[in-house]
């Protein structure tokens, strides 16, 4: 199988790659840095994983960057994994529209320009493929200073169910998985107190694990999940 995966270098993006890989597909990995970690793996899969530094805020030249230059229609598409995010955190009343605008092309834009592209592919190759979206738990519960970056990812979640309406009789499905906070790099600016507080909302006390993540991920994928299309998957330790 082929995949696509945005935000590969590091976190639970670069967890998706190895899970995938550890199955026998082949990954081909978008994100801006290309990491010591990321670079291992490659080193491990060899033939099987790789990388191309793409700026993701790029919307406008999506098309040229990724599907024109490096997962052409030669590479028949299985499914499409986006990751890639970036978090604007601030009270609503700083709104700033120029940061706005600049996540929304990340989290939301290009996602779906790469969502276009991915359904010709898999249309032109007659693939029942799979498209997986990550959002966050902050779309589901409030927390203070979260608002527009969960607002950029409510956007995902209603994409990817109308995705699913409009694609499901071909056999292509569109599904979100939605993370409780983890312990990765856009978390890390938080404190210990904050996160506890963070983790004593949900029923198992503790930060999800990344692996239960992209195992999740991994299982939408793949045929096991044939049946399963315009849905929000929540794989956050039980959050309240």
């Amino acid at each position: 199988m082929n995949y696509l995966v945005t935000g590969c270098s590091r976190g639970v993006g670069l967890e998706i790659c190895r899970v995938l890989l550890s199955e026998g597909n082949m990954v081909y990995g978008v994100a801006r840095s290309y990491t010591d970690e990321f670079k291992k793996l490659e080193s491990e899969y060899s033939g099987y994983l790789y990388f191309k530094s793409i700026d993701l805020s790029d919307c406008e030249n999506i098309h040229k960057n990724v599907f024109k230059e490096y997962v052409t229609n030669k590479i028949q598409l299985d499914g499409y994994v986006n990751n890639a995010a970036m978090a604007y955190d601030d009270i609503v009343t700083n709104l700033n529209i120029d940061k706005l605008k600049a996540m929304y092309n990340v989290n939301v834009f290009t996602p779906m320009m790469i969502t276009k592209y991915v359904l010709r592919n898999m249309l032109l190759s007659k693939k029942k493929g799979s498209i997986i979206h990550i959002s966050s738990i902050s779309a589901h519960t409030g927390y203070k200073g979260l608002a527009m970056y969960a607002s950029s990812k409510g956007a995902l979640e209603a994409f990817s169910k109308d995705t699913a309406r409009e694609w499901g009789q071909l056999g292509i499905r569109s599904n979100v998985v939605v993370p409780g906070f983890m312990e990765t790099a856009m978390s890390a600016s938080l404190t210990e107190d904050q996160k506890d507080r963070i983790y004593k909302r949900t029923s198992l006390k503790t930060a999800t694990c990344v692996k239960s993540v992209a195992e999740t991920v991994a299982f939408l994928l793949s045929d096991k999940a044939c049946s399963i299309t315009g849905q929000n998957v929540h794989v956050d330790n039980g959050t309240i």
